[in-house]
């Protein structure tokens, strides 16, 4: 059975490449462990998956909540196994590379440093310098909407769609076998181009469900809508429309929806929300903008202390000293600002920003105080663990080099290249 999940990738040319790295990476781990003779039986196979807390009924394992699993998830036995297999002697052979590392005092110490070091610095809110220069006209607000006005149309989807469960499709509560026989014989007649009204009939589902939306949930008069699964809204707008039917699987629950309708609205210049998100755009460009030129100057070494100084008497704002405890010190600032802090040394002015630019600042890194780790046990062991996976994933990343020299792997990039161009 071909379920749409609600977490559906975009297949494109970065995802291809990034699949085919794995890929290979999985076939250089599989050549490797059986040239170490890594093998796991058919008894331990056996005893791990009647072990998970997945297949068990009552604490006890249950064959039906075991096939029921590969049905939901469009597997067999057989390959779900040895999916298992491989990933057990993946770890395995990660255990008997890395297993043994035990990381010194000092390279705990560097672990424990890096998060508990404290950071006398000095900060320029840079949102006051920027203030003037994000005061926007009428022209520019009108000339970003015109260049940018299929950016402003809302998508509207009129939908049909019925929830499938045992009680209307089988007559009794159970998720049985002659349940998932009736939704693989439901998602055979999708893929053959039955439609909804169809399948109602067939199967004697009564009448389905008519309601639309846009992205956000919202129907054409603004009002969210409360008669479809919110978690689905996404699904639907990743429906292909020359195969407008489709099965959906979201927690345990299973839905047949069909679009019947697309409708493009285009916004006008009119809607507070969309002049909202001008200025929001706006805003964000120009801070970039802003900000990548004081960068521009870090980098070449023409924005020093000096100019930190100057910068904060000619805009007239007042440098704030704060005292960092730790990189987990988020009172001030937020932690994701922090972290960046962190990465740079003493006597360094340097720009930390938000993802969305709503915080930006200015920053000298005025004094480090380096931390050492006592001999509590527990810190030890946290901070023990921390340095091991380190070393660890440097560890991996050699052992990776190495097994793509040892191993031949044949790609053909003329295909590999026909596929990534079908996806332009």
């Amino acid at each position: 059975m071909r379920l749409h999940s609600t977490n559906e990738d975009v297949l494109d040319k970065n995802l291809i490449e990034k699949l085919l790295s794995n890929f290979v990476g999985e076939k250089l781990i599989a050549l490797e462990s059986e040239n170490l003779g890594i093998r796991l039986s058919d008894i331990s196979l056996s005893t791990i998956i009647k072990n998970e807390k997945i297949f068990m009924k009552e604490n006890k394992f249950s064959r039906i909540e075991y096939e029921k699993f590969l049905v939901e998830n469009s597997q067999n036995a057989a390959s779900f196994e040895a999916n298992i297999s491989k990933q057990v002697k993946t770890e395995q052979l990660f255990n008997f590379i890395g297993g043994g590392i035990v990381p010194s005092k000092f390279l705990v110490n560097i672990a424990y440093d890096k998060i508990n070091q404290k950071r006398n610095i000095q900060v320029i809110n840079l949102n006051d310098v920027f203030k003037q220069k994000l005061k926007f006209s009428i022209e520019q607000i009108e000339s970003y909407f015109e260049q940018n006005k299929d950016a402003f149309k809302n998508i509207y989807k009129s939908v049909k769609f019925i929830q499938l469960n045992p009680k209307n499709l089988t007559g009794n509560d159970e998720y049985n076998d002659l349940f998932f026989q009736k939704m693989d014989e439901i998602d055979d007649l999708i893929v053959e181009g039955k439609n909804l009204n169809y399948i109602l009939d067939k199967f004697n589902l009564g009448s389905a469900n008519s309601t639309n939306f846009n992205k956000l949930g919202k129907n054409k008069n603004s009002k969210i809508i409360n008669d479809f699964p919110n978690e689905l809204f996404a699904n639907v707008f990743n429906i292909n429309e020359e195969e407008p039917t489709v099965l959906i699987e979201h927690k345990d629950k299973y839905f047949i929806v069909e679009v019947i309708k697309i409708e493009n609205i285009q916004k006008e210049i009119s809607d507070e929300t969309v002049k909202k998100e001008i200025l929001s755009n706006l805003e964000k460009q120009t801070k970039r903008k802003l900000i990548a030129e004081i960068i521009s100057k870090i980098n070449k070494n023409n924005f020093k202390k000096a100019d930190f100084d100057k910068l904060s008497k000619e805009k007239n704002i007042v440098i704030k000293k704060i005292k960092l405890e730790s990189q987990n010190d988020n009172i001030v600032l937020k932690k994701e600002l922090i972290k960046q802090i962190y990465a740079y040394p003493e006597k360094k002015v340097i720009v930390v920003a938000d993802i969305d630019f709503r915080e930006n600042f200015l920053i000298y890194v005025d004094k480090i105080e380096n931390a050492s780790i006592n001999k509590n046990p527990d810190d030890y062991k946290i901070y023990s663990h921390l340095s091991k996976v380190k070393i660890e994933k440097s560890l991996y990343n050699t052992y990776d080099s190495y097994l793509r020299k040892k191993y031949k792997i044949n790609i053909n990039y003329n295909a590999l290249d026909n596929v990534k161009n079908y996806f332009r």
